[in-house]
This record gives structure tokens, C-alpha cells and sequence, in this order.
């Protein structure tokens, strides 16, 4: 499901609501998880799943195409670990 398929979803099962009053809902959220991962916070949705911030360490890779060595510098990456409520739903379709 891409974004504008869910405002599209969120905005249907909400008649009450305009599209754009969705819209602006939506990337709000999004933005406010984006900012707080970016300010090294961690963001918990109870029964869905957590984001946090990990770090990768500055390393040596290869260059596929020529074997060539290549310095790959640190970096911070998202990271999700989904919740247990999330996690049966997949696993028994509850």
C-alpha cells in the first residue's frame, strides 16, 4: 500500500472527513516519526511495532564490479521491529 493509497482508504472509511484534512493527518504522522528518528528517538506504536535509530559502523567494501576496495563510511540507519499483537496477526491470520 503506498500513501496515497492509504489516505485514499483512510479518507473513504471516514466520509466525515475532507481528502485533504486526511492528507495533512497522514504526513503529519509521518513526518513527526521521520523527526524523532532523526533526533535519535525511539517511536512505539502498542501492538504494531517500534522504530529506532541503529548505528553501522565505518567499514571496507568491495566494489562488485571490480573487486576494487571501498571505504564505506558510518552511518545511522532506521530500524523496525514489529510487536507481538503485529506479529500473530501474520502468523495465525487473527
Amino acid at each position: 500500500m503506498t500513501k496515497s493509497e492509504l489516505i485514499a482508504f483512510l479518507a473513504e472509511a471516514n466520509p466525515h472527513l475532507y481528502q485533504r484534512d486526511v492528507e495533512r493527518i497522514v504526513t503529519t504522522i509521518f513526518d513527526e516519526i521521520a523527526a524523532a528518528l532523526a533526533r535519535g528517538d525511539r517511536v512505539e506504536l502498542r501492538g504494531f511495532g517500534a522504530f529506532s535509530v541503529k548505528r553501522r559502523d565505518a567499514r571496507v567494501g568491495r566494489n562488485p564490479r571490480t573487486g576494487d576496495a571501498v571505504s564505506v563510511s558510518s552511518k545511522r540507519v532506521p530500524y523496525f521491529k514489529t510487536g507481538k499483537q503485529l506479529r500473530e496477526k501474520l502468523n495465525h491470520g487473527r
